[in-house]
């Protein structure tokens, strides 16, 4: 079995903080020699999945005997090593402490790469809906889920830290409380989100905001929302809301269902890079019928999750107060 070996050496990088301020980080940086020595901290058990960003394991703690996973990132493009606004970013991501964000325990890097170790769950809600076709017919357990995605979110917003890439694949759920959590939440930020996999499989843009789609550079907090309001669609429908299969396409299959954008409709849009005016212009159809077994609070929800204008859609905040919720009872 492969091995994964951590020095506790320490290296302090000075940085720009949010406000201007220079900031000492001290940053735990670890010698990431994977090799089959003595010594090594994580022992890798099996792969477990290809993501964005690179090969998860499911993997052993030597110390705690904990079962943990081990994200792999491959950094090709890095001449000089592991950027240094990579460890940033990570190591802020670190201090995220919430029951609905998947928890970073440790980074280890070395000159090509970066293992990202996390605590371990062995479902995501992509498997979930795949293989319980009857979730569809639990309005409460689907409440559940997306207040939990919306915890998860607003604690990320608040801590002014963007996902950008939120689909099922990376909200994962613990079969035994049925609690959700966060996964990738800031990776985007460390490392870009590249058009294709680590094994070269097409990135989805069914869960991408129009804004970006839209070649839109001045993005915030409303993208994660725009996100959030495809999964919840997702998950009443069991099929996914707009599964376009290319930039052009995607945007298509939203103009589809939403309309198409205008300057009545999204004052600003047609500044953006890539709006043309030429687009074929649809009508925007009810909600309704397109999520047809959602209530009227659910519907009211979901529409103000997928306004086209990025400051007039829902924040997680307020969305976590709408009357959608109020009859749920909580998992702690």
């Amino acid at each position: 079995m492969e091995q994964v070996s951590a020095s506790s050496d320490l290296i302090r990088f000075l940085f720009l903080g949010d406000s201007g301020v220079l900031i000492l980080q001290t940053f735990a940086c670890f010698c990431g020699c994977v090799c089959g020595g003595g010594g090594a901290q994580y022992e890798k058990e099996e792969k477990i999945g290809e993501g964005t960003y690179g090969v998860v394991y499911r993997a052993r703690d030597k110390v705690t005997n904990e079962t943990i996973a081990l994200k792999k990132i491959r950094l090709e493009q890095e001449d000089e090593g592991v950027p240094s606004t990579a460890i940033r970013e990570i190591s802020l991501l670190k201090e995220m402490h919430h029951g609905n964000i998947v928890r970073l325990h440790d980074v280890i890097h070395s000159e090509k790469r970066i293992y990202l170790v996390f605590e371990y769950l062995d479902l995501d809600l992509k498997k979930f809906m795949d293989s319980c076709p009857e979730f569809a017919k639990n309005p409460t357990l689907i409440k559940s889920y997306l207040y939990q995605i919306l915890r998860g979110v607003a604690y990320c917003h608040s801590h002014r830290v963007l996902h950008r890439d939120l689909k099922p694949q990376n909200l994962l759920i613990d079969r035994r409380t049925n609690a959700l959590k966060l996964a990738d939440f800031g990776l985007a930020r460390a490392f870009g989100i590249p058009v294709r996999t680590f094994t070269h499989e097409v990135v989805t843009l069914w869960y991408r905001a129009p804004e970006i789609l839209l070649g839109s550079r001045q993005y915030s907090t409303p993208v994660d929302m725009w996100s959030v309001g495809c999964i919840f669609a997702e998950m009443v429908n069991q099929k996914p809301l707009f599964p376009g299969d290319s930039e052009i396409d995607e945007l298509f299959k939203i103009f589809r269902v939403l309309g198409t954008p205008n300057e009545q409709s999204w004052p600003g849009v047609s500044s953006l890079p890539d709006y043309k005016s030429a687009f074929p212009k649809w009508q925007a159809q009810d909600l309704a019928t397109i999520v047809p077994t959602l209530d009227p609070a659910g519907l009211d929800l979901l529409s103000k999750m997928l306004r086209y204008e990025p400051n007039k859609r829902i924040t997680a905040r307020q969305a976590l107060e709408h009357e959608y919720f109020k009859d749920l009872e909580m998992v702690q």
